[in-house]
């Protein structure tokens, strides 16, 4: 059975951005400050270089029983023994790193419109990662999504919705009422200059914003 995941604070990993020289301090501090999931994002590392970040960023999640989600490998996610994997419109197509990864990995799909949603959750997705909501820096490139269209998806797919993409205090309250189940979080934490302070006052933030969820039942890996 499927754990039940909390999605409301969701770091995303920027080594570009970080307020501390090791991404290990940066993760667990954000951790220790309410983000319950944790996605290792290393776009210009080598293959090994990522897998070996992974093995290291995956003992700082494992103490504190928090799933550890790789952005688009999933060989390093499954050589690694991440929770899950997060893919993008580019990558390799959900319904076949389904296939491969198995029914218990957790698999994140990004989707900026409807179709791509619709899709991502008929593939197998978990959850979908709906965005970029708002300008960010980074992820120049990425095109934005409105609250018109976050609105059709949450009414479309049962799954559930993170949202990311210029994701910060001022932003949050945005969201209240569309549904949400959470939100990815980059810079807002990552490069403070607490970043632990930074964590806990967005979950503190995020709490209206958010549609109910059942009690979080953990995550054991």
């Amino acid at each position: 059975m499927k754990r039940n995941i909390d999605y409301s604070l969701y770091l995303v990993t920027d080594r570009g951005l970080m307020s501390v020289p090791a991404i290990e301090e940066s993760v667990e501090s954000a951790i220790k400050g309410g983000c319950a999931l944790v996605q290792l994002r290393e776009k210009s590392a080598s293959s090994r270089e990522f897998y070996e970040a992974a093995l290291s960023v995956k003992a700082v999640t494992d103490r504190y029983n928090v799933p550890l989600i790789i952005n688009d490998r999933l060989d390093v996610a499954l050589a690694a023994g991440a929770a899950g994997v997060h893919i993008g419109q580019s990558d390799i197509p959900a319904a076949a790193v389904r296939r491969v990864a198995g029914p218990e990995m957790i698999l994140g799909v990004s989707a900026s419109c409807l179709a791509e949603a619709l899709a991502a959750s008929e593939a197998g997705a978990d959850y979908i990662g709906v965005g970029a909501m708002f300008a960010t820096g980074t992820k120049s490139d990425a095109e934005i999504t409105s609250m018109d269209e976050l609105r059709k998806i949450r009414a479309a797919v049962n799954i559930p919705i993170v949202v990311i993409g210029g994701i910060n205090m001022r932003t949050i309250p945005l969201f209240e009422g569309t549904g949400i189940d959470g939100f990815a979080v980059v810079s807002a934490i990552i490069g403070a200059p607490d970043i632990e302070q930074a964590a806990k006052e967005m979950k503190d933030k995020t709490a209206g914003a958010l549609r109910p969820r059942t009690p979080h039942k953990g995550y054991h890996p």
